[in-house]
């Protein structure tokens, strides 16, 4: 039987594909048909073809690809600066596209920014209220509660981002592994 994403040829009775890890329909045969896989140039193209386009949906690959691209230039030191500029926007649209992917709106990006702006912001302020000096222990609890909710939502975030996306056509659009833009 082959999978219905990726058409790879998995053991008959198989309940996910062994390439992407898609669950195998039961006793039915795929009528998707084989698409090319996003490769590392095809998703930069993708994202800065769609650098404003927040509907729709991204593939994992389309996005990953993209933000490995963004990280290998970011590590240039003397375009950093002008890298993060030109790359904000499509990354956000990206993501966007990405949450669309797994049925989530892309608002939630939002909140995650929320969190972490809370949670340090708020350390911050009560760091300055009582004082540095007259409660260090307070500070690093502070600390410490802000950096296990910036890691929590960043495995959270990441968890979303990894998730396949939905077979089929969802409430953002049609699935993007058999329509390829």
């Amino acid at each position: 039987m082959n999978c219905p994403i990726c058409q790879n040829e998995s053991d008959h009775g198989a309940r996910f594909c062994g390439i992407c890890g898609t669950e195998m329909p039961l006793n039915e045969v795929s009528t998707v048909a084989a698409q090319p896989r996003v490769g590392f140039g095809t998703a930069i193209g993708l994202g800065f073809k769609n650098y404003f386009k927040f509907k729709g949906r991204a593939t994992r690959a389309a996005y990953w690809w993209f933000i490995l691209f963004y990280f290998l230039v970011s590590l240039i030191p003397i375009v950093n600066w002008f890298v993060w500029v030109v790359f904000i926007i499509p990354t956000i649209s990206l993501t966007t596209r990405r949450l669309h992917d797994i049925g989530k709106t892309g608002l939630w990006q939002l909140w995650y920014t929320l969190i972490l702006i809370a949670t340090w912001g708020g350390a911050f302020l009560v760091a300055m209220l009582l004082g540095i000096e007259e409660s260090m222990v307070s500070l690093f609890v502070l600390s410490g509660l802000a950096f296990v909710a910036t890691v929590a939502s960043i495995v959270w975030i990441i968890l979303w981002l990894v998730r396949q996306g939905d077979v089929g056509s969802n409430k953002y659009g049609p699935d993007p592994r058999t329509n390829l833009i």
